[in-house]
C-alpha cells in the first residue's frame, strides 16, 4: 500500500522536524475538529451556564466532547509521531464515545432529556460526529511514520 511519506526535514537545532499531519486530507480534518470544537465548546458553555440543572448530563458530555475535539485538533497541527498516536487513541476513544452515547440516547431516550452533540449518532450534526473519527482514523493511519522515526 503506498503512502504520500514526506521525508524527515533537519530542524534548525539538528533534530530531524516534526512529520506534518496537516498535509492534504489532514487540512480537513483539522478545519472540520476546529468547527466541532467551536459548535461544542460554545453550545455546552452555554448550556451549563444557563440550564446545567435540566440536563447535566448531556451538556456535560457536550463539554467533553469538545475538549477531545480540541485535543485532536492540537495534536493534528503540533505534528510528529507522537502527536498522531496520540490524536489516533483519541479518535478511537472519540468513536467509541459517539457510539455509546449515540446507542444510549436510542435506546434510553429518558436519560437525555436535551441531546448531546453524540445523540443519536451526531444526527444534530449532519452524523460528523460519527464519520470524522473514522476518516481520522484512516488518515492518522496513512500517516504514520517510517519504523525508527520519532517525532
Amino acid at each position: 500500500m503506498a503512502t504520500t511519506e514526506e521525508p524527515m526535514a533537519e530542524s534548525t537545532e539538528g533534530k530531524p522536524a516534526r512529520k506534518r499531519l496537516i498535509s492534504g486530507p489532514g487540512m480537513l480534518l483539522v478545519w472540520l475538529y476546529g468547527v466541532m470544537v467551536v459548535g461544542a465548546v460554545s453550545r455546552s458553555a452555554v448550556q451549563i451556564s444557563t440550564e446545567f440543572g435540566h440536563a447535566p448530563l448531556a451538556y456535560s458530555l457536550s463539554a467533553v466532547a469538545g475538549v477531545v475535539y480540541g485535543f485532536i485538533t492540537y495534536s493534528l497541527v503540533r505534528g510528529g509521531e507522537r502527536a498522531r498516536r496520540a490524536a489516533f487513541v483519541c479518535c478511537a476513544a472519540e468513536l467509541a464515545g459517539v457510539l455509546i452515547v449515540g446507542t444510549w440516547t436510542l435506546v434510553e431516550p429518558s436519560a437525555f432529556p436535551d441531546s448531546t452533540v453524540w445523540s443519536d449518532y451526531g444526527v444534530g450534526y449532519l452524523f460528523i460526529p460519527v464519520l470524522l473519527p473514522v476518516s481520522a482514523m484512516y488518515w492518522l493511519r496513512q500517516a504514520r511514520a517510517p519504523q525508527g522515526e520519532i517525532g
